[in-house]
């Protein structure tokens, strides 16, 4: 990396993969939950969960999607109304500050996730990286992830700052995470959780959303053209909807309802300046690949023309994650994507 985390190191596959502290617990984080309740109802409807371990879920109309709904309210050019609440909340940011023992802070994105009735855990992972001159915004997400996990660019690696707070208490709805790398036991956040946040590296420390409730059913699923939104029959009920048709209603107090902050760190504003001097091009990230996989003796290239040709990275993705695998944490819960 830039400069010195406050990390554990392992060495995976040959490369050096950091793993968090322990995150910060803050409690009574938000002094007025209606102005989140506004939030949540002025950015409705929300949609199913999409990215990576979702690969394909918008391209059917099978019920494939559990009821975990996300949406950006901060992100690239996007900024809603009311959104400071949690961007430049100020106990967040100093959280964040001792943390990382770091003096920059700068917050860029911000989105809710909303979810009931998942008789499964989500998947067991370690949030997405971001790069000089990488991020999701201009770079496949398999290939961001796989350049985390091979070490190859800690150098350019833009450290990450996290902080998840949950609206309510549930049923069920913990979050597992792995506080001391994945081969150690892992911890449950899962009482007392409303209105707390967890201020941390969300991208050091593996960690899992667990079942949530009711489980009456198991997991239910919709396509991926349901929506969840406020009923307008003044109940206060929220209710999710799929293709016209109505799969589930509740109060919104039934669902599992959490924010996610994240934010740039650089320990100073001349290390700022220092790392953002330079930016890896796609020529770049091939080279490097290269260099590695020639010292290793594969016969893998990487086509830096072709990085965003699904016929040439639908083979090249899953070569390169055998070469460079993901850990994998141990006591991971059972996931909805195991099917």
């Amino acid at each position: 990396m830039g400069w010195p985390l406050p990390t554990p190191s392992i060495s995976v596959a040959g490369a050096m993969i950091h793993y968090s502290d322990p995150p910060i617990l803050l409690e009574n984080v938000i002094d007025d939950l209606a102005l989140v309740r506004g939030l949540l109802e002025r950015n409705a409807p929300y949609t199913p969960l999409g990215g990576w371990y979702a690969g394909g879920a918008a391209e059917t109309d099978e019920p494939t999607s559990a009821l975990w709904f996300q949406n950006d309210w901060v992100h690239a050019d996007l900024a809603v109304e009311g959104c400071e609440l949690f961007l430049h909340h100020k106990r967040v940011i100093e959280a964040a500050k001792q943390f990382y023992n770091a003096e920059v802070i700068l917050p860029h994105s911000l989105y809710v996730n909303a979810m009931v009735a998942i008789a499964e855990g989500g998947p067991a992972h370690t949030d997405n990286p971001r790069f000089q001159g990488r991020s999701r915004e201009n770079t496949p997400m398999w290939l961001l992830r796989s350049m985390l996990w091979s070490g190859l660019f800690d150098e350019w690696s833009i450290v990450q700052a996290t902080s998840i707070w949950w609206m309510n208490d549930v049923e069920g709805g913990a979050l597992r995470y792995w506080p001391n790398g994945p081969d150690a036991q892992p911890v449950d956040h899962g009482t007392n959780m409303a209105n707390t946040a967890l201020v941390g590296d969300n991208h050091g420390m593996f960690h899992q959303v667990g079942p949530i409730g009711p489980y009456d059913q198991g997991t239910r699923r919709v396509t991926s053209r349901a929506e969840f939104a406020p009923t307008s029959d003044g109940s206060g009920d929220w209710e999710v909807t799929d293709r016209g048709a109505a799969a589930f209603r509740a109060p919104l107090e039934t669902y599992r309802v959490s924010v996610l902050w994240k934010a740039d760190v650089y320990p100073s504003e001349k290390e700022r300046i220092r790392q953002c001097a330079t930016s890896l091009s796609f020529d770049d990230v091939a080279r490097f690949y290269n260099e590695d996989l020639a010292t290793r003796k594969s016969s893998v290239r990487v086509d830096p023309e072709r990085l965003e040709d699904t016929s040439y990275t639908n083979d090249l993705a899953p070569a390169l994650a055998e070469i460079y695998p993901e850990a994998r944490p141990i006591n991971a819960l059972p996931t909805i994507y195991d099917a």
